[in-house]
């Protein structure tokens, strides 16, 4: 029989293209979501696939899983800036009961748990490239908070289920990752800039744009996501490029891909917003045989393809 695997904010970027892979491997996706920030046309193409079932629910509520269950993804939460601080009580609670109820089903199922932890649990870091070992420089009392501590809290709870009750999980540090079914509207520095461009606005760069990212494409992402699942690995993973650009020279790069007049502009820079943010990959490399394959050339090709149909769509009037 073919195993079973819940993926919640499977209707989400990141939830979607995991379902299509689980899918590709023979498992029967349960795909979970309430619809906050995810959108159901990222998975209606799955929807006459036997072996994908919706569940439109919130995890943060009581969750049942009928039938055996071999595999959970715990990817549901609010994860761009933009979202969670317009959502950050919904952020707090997805990351804490939303991860405490995840645990508990798969305590009850005896399934394996991966859940998706982020780069920003490192916040503005004082130590670069970013290792596993470091605890993080955060601030839990500041806008980004919200998302940072949520995250960190999963972390530290999953810790203790594999402890204190031998659940077996995983933990994927997720730095950031971009390709097609990004919203245009998500405030995240790709789309932002993707969807500036294609309206003719001027790209907004934050500060003097000197803070770096390293951006990661989604099919790299899935790949590292589907190995840190199969492997005995238990502590937390970097997934990510450590490819670093300035996000004034990622700006400039769209501008080469995209015909239009748009200019940069400069805005004062966000709160706590991270200076430098660099995976180091090391483990990732030794213990999963992982590393990205996609160059951000190709990368961003593909995604502004996708941008554009988007834009088109969303302007012929459908």
């Amino acid at each position: 029989m073919s195993p079973t695997i819940l993926i919640t904010g499977a209707a989400g970027f990141l939830g979607s293209h995991l379902s299509d892979r689980f899918i590709a491997e023979g498992f029967k996706v349960i795909a979970m979501d309430n619809l906050l920030t995810g959108s159901l046309r990222n998975i209606e193409h799955l929807f006459g696939n036997e072996n994908f079932t919706f569940i439109k629910h919130d995890v943060t509520e009581y969750t049942h899983i009928a039938g055996p269950l071999e595999y959970i993804l715990h990817f549901a939460s609010p994860a761009s800036p933009k979202d969670y601080l317009k959502l950050p009580i919904q952020t707090l609670k997805v990351g804490s009961l939303g991860t405490h109820k995840i645990l508990g089903l798969a305590r009850a199922k005896k399934a394996r748990v991966l859940i998706a932890s982020t780069s920003e649990v490192y916040g503005d870091p004082l130590i670069h490239p970013q290792q596993e070992d470091y605890w993080g420089n955060v601030n839990p009392i500041g806008y980004r908070g919200v998302y940072d501590e949520a995250k960190r809290f999963m972390e530290a709870i999953t810790m203790a289920y594999h402890r204190y009750h031998g659940v077996e999980t995983r933990i994927i540090r997720i730095f950031n990752t971009y390709g097609p079914r990004m919203r245009l509207d998500d405030g995240r520095a790709l789309p932002a800039f993707v969807g500036q461009a294609l309206r003719g606005e001027d790209l907004t760069v934050y500060g003097d744009g000197s803070q770096t990212r390293s951006f990661c494409y989604v099919s790299d992402l899935v790949e590292g996501i589907y190995r840190l699942l199969m492997s005995e690995e238990v502590n937390p993973v970097n997934i990510g490029n450590p490819a670093e650009i300035t996000i004034l020279e990622f700006a400039k790069e769209v501008l080469k891909h995209i015909d239009t007049k748009s200019k940069i502009v400069f805005e004062p820079l966000p709160a706590d917003d991270p200076k430098v943010r660099q995976p180091d990959i090391t483990r990732a490399r030794a213990i999963l045989g992982w590393e990205p394959k996609v160059g951000r050339e190709e990368g961003l090709r593909e995604t502004i393809a996708y941008f554009r149909k988007q834009h088109e769509f969303q302007h012929s009037g459908n």
